[in-house]
């Protein structure tokens, strides 16, 4: 059976940072409905140590992970499932931070394969769809600190000394960062981000703030193990932006190609999508035609839609930009012997 690509509506999932109503206003609804600051995509994760928390329902009342079991022909290409599995493989959030964000960092697919009975670890990503004056991002250390420094944050909670051994990065809409596995990192207030990551929800907690399991139960010697200790200079830095929103293409450096991908698409100019994947329409008013059933679909900014894998080759029409969020390559995640 042929699927169509169809619209998915918010998923907020509870945080205990705030929001100011950035994510409800790109979707164009009333912010008191946004009861998080954080939207979860086409979700088939869930909260860590949260069983069920955080998953996609789609208008049928069935969980997305269990439309993707039952129907995996329809949703998703073979060569996905005998590779990554019966699951989107990605996870797509609309991130609204009207307060800075503790600092933390997530581990790494091999960390996560060895200590926490996951094949993915949390490699990220982040598009910069709108920004304050003056906002910015902190991500990586600009020194050497060692885990014994970084105990001694936790122990004291010296939030002054994490913030200071950091990069501090001014960023304005249009940015795309790659934040790898490791890396400590912490968004500034103002920012509204679609954030592309893998499925996971695993998160060590430096700057404690309200937040517990901020270890992930392993106990903070072995936690502090998985954080990436050493200086990203400044090139290095550099090597992890993209300034991409004003063009198209790839929206992260190839480097990010194991674990997500994300395309900015402009419908004036002749494209086309095919393959499982999530549409955020970051701009306009477009249509998505194909040898679907009700063909076309009619898009506009703020919306979201997942597109199953037997909707076929799409074009994308109109005045409009789209953000396509993709699973992993499979040739790239090869090339680190981590696919089934």
């Amino acid at each position: 059976m042929t699927l169509r690509p169809f619209h998915v509506g918010p998923n907020y999932v509870a945080q205990s940072y705030l929001g100011g109503g950035a994510s409800a206003r790109f979707r164009g609804i009333d912010p008191q409905l946004a009861d998080s600051p954080e939207d979860w995509i086409c979700s088939t994760a869930e909260r860590f140590a949260q069983p069920g928390v955080g998953l996609s329902v789609l208008a049928s009342g069935q969980t997305l992970r269990d439309a993707l079991k039952d129907q995996t022909s329809e949703y998703l290409d073979p060569l996905h499932v005998q590779h990554f599995g019966c699951d989107m493989g990605v996870l797509v959030k609309l991130l609204d931070a009207s307060e800075r964000l503790v600092v933390h960092s997530h581990p790494s697919r091999e960390f996560a394969q060895s200590h926490l009975a996951c094949r993915n670890g949390e490699a990220e990503g982040w598009i910069i769809l709108d920004a304050k004056p003056e906002a910015y991002v902190y991500l990586g250390f600009n020194r050497e600190v060692g885990q014994e420094e970084m105990q001694g944050w936790i122990e004291s909670q010296d939030v002054s000394a994490m913030l200071g051994a950091l990069n501090k990065i001014p960023v304005h809409a249009g940015q795309s960062f790659l934040v790898p596995a490791g890396t400590p990192h912490a968004i500034g207030s103002g920012i509204l981000v679609l954030e592309i990551q893998e499925p996971t929800d695993f998160s060590i907690m430096l700057e404690q703030g309200r937040f517990s399991n901020g270890d992930l139960g392993l106990g903070w010697n072995l936690a502090l193990s998985s954080i990436d200790g050493r200086t990203l200079s400044e090139h290095e830095v550099k090597e992890l932006i993209v300034e991409n929103l004003v063009g198209v293409g790839s929206l992260f450096p190839t480097a990010a190609n194991p674990y997500f991908r994300a395309e900015l698409i402009r419908g004036e100019s002749p494209t086309e999508v095919v393959g499982i994947g999530v549409l955020v329409v970051v701009r306009g008013h477009g249509e998505l035609r194909g040898n679907f059933p009700g063909s076309p679909v009619v898009v506009s900014k703020g919306e979201t839609l997942l597109v199953p894998f037997s909707a076929g080759t799409i074009q994308v029409g109109g005045d409009v930009d789209l953000v396509w969020c993709r699973p992993p390559s499979i040739e790239a995640s090869s090339e680190l012997g981590d696919v089934h």
